[in-house]
């Protein structure tokens, strides 16, 4: 406990010490060289309390969607856009169809749950980014003079995205189907530089500068605007 604030510590095989506040309440994770004290953590911790605090209460003061129930007139977001769900029965396999604007067609079977519905939305958000993304990465891999071995989508509840440096493996989360282009390509930019800098350093931070001068933007883009019941952060 440091200041009132539970502080979560673990212990790496690392040179420096990381400070992270997560979502959704805030929770504070530290983690530390195996060599550094205790008390050298609180210290640390205790500088940063200030920052802490304004990073917990902009998790706290964001507003969130319920745990999506799949109803008619529901809303669900793709690419930045709300859209309202329009749910349709019929005897074939499930799909989601954009009608308008601001109209998704969700067409089921009758007797298909709210779980089941929500996988078929799923499946259409990971088989639209599979269609974004190679055109994404092939650009800022040429730019960046950089190249991945594999790439894949899946659900993370406490970030983005993710980067394996030594395997040159990137991760994207499912989620960033529903948030503006720009922000799927700023994450893109973000996983390919750590191929170039392992930790968030200022030379990670000059590189991005160099490249998506607009990254500092897209980043708070990423995270404004309605979160889902589970959340995520970058």
């Amino acid at each position: 406990m440091v200041g009132g604030i539970t502080v979560e510590v673990v212990r790496k095989t690392i040179k420096n010490l990381h400070l992270g506040v997560y979502p959704p309440h805030g929770r504070v994770r530290v983690a530390a060289p195996l060599a550094v004290s205790d008390e050298a953590v609180r210290l640390a911790v205790v500088s940063k309390l200030g920052w802490i605090k304004r990073q917990q209460a902009k998790f706290d003061a964001q507003s969130r969607q319920s745990q999506r129930e799949m109803i008619q007139g529901e809303s669900h977001y793709f690419l930045g856009r709300r859209y309202r769900l329009n749910v349709i029965t019929h005897d074939k396999a499930g799909k989601v169809v954009l009608r308008t604007k601001t109209i998704m067609d969700l067409y089921v079977r009758q007797e298909t749950t709210a779980e089941q519905r929500e996988r078929v939305l799923q499946r259409w958000y990971r088989e639209k980014l599979r269609e974004l993304i190679p055109p994404l990465l092939e650009k800022w891999q040429q730019a960046l003079g950089v190249q991945v071995t594999h790439w894949g989508i899946k659900k993370m509840k406490t970030k983005w995205g993710g980067c394996n440096v030594e395997a040159k493996r990137i991760w994207l989360n499912l989620e960033l189907a529903k948030r503006p282009v720009q922000c799927l390509e700023y994450i893109i930019v973000h996983e390919l530089v750590h191929l170039l800098e392992r930790r968030h350093n200022e030379r990670f931070t000059a590189h991005m500068e160099k490249v998506l001068p607009s990254w500092k933007s897209l980043r708070a883009l990423l995270n404004r605007g309605p979160l889902g019941h589970e959340v995520w952060k970058y």
